[in-house]
């Protein structure tokens, strides 16, 4: 997909998987954006779920760049309720005109990745079993 910096999966605020196609104009080089990157848009989306119901937060702009992701849910065997919990694929790219369609273009391409990983990976102890995730990164290299 042309124009995108990142694609990644997010699960209890935490990147779990991510490929990136190419750095972000200005981006310090150091790890903890990832997890940063990853609690900040779970808490967005957790905050925008529980105050606007029915109305899901698809993407937002932030100066050069579009965050766009889909929010789905899956059951994890190390869940503390046993019920399912948020899963979330996002991407970044490059603001240009006409930021819903490319949101809406990416959401199509994403859910199709999201759907498989959350049926190859359902019921996953991602506390211990995390490493089986790293294979993932080359799905969504075919993004």
């Amino acid at each position: 997909m042309k124009n995108l910096y990142e694609i990644g999966i997010i699960f209890r605020g935490t990147i779990i998987c991510n490929y990136h196609f190419k750095d972000l104009p200005g981006q310090v080089k150091i790890e903890p954006h990832r997890d940063l990157r990853g609690a900040f848009i779970s808490s967005i989306n957790s905050f925008v779920s529980k105050t606007f119901k029915n109305n899901p937060l698809e993407y937002f702009e932030s100066g050069k760049f579009l965050f766009a992701f889909k929010v789905s849910e899956i059951k994890a065997k190390d869940s503390p309720t046993h019920t399912r919990e948020p899963i979330i694929i996002y991407g970044i790219r490059e603001k240009k005109r006409s930021p819903g369609r490319i949101a809406k273009e990416f959401l199509k391409k994403a859910e199709f990745l999201l759907n498989l990983f959350i049926e190859r990976y359902r019921n996953l102890d991602f506390t211990k079993d995390s490493y089986l995730i790293k294979d993932f990164e080359f799905e969504l290299l075919g993004i």
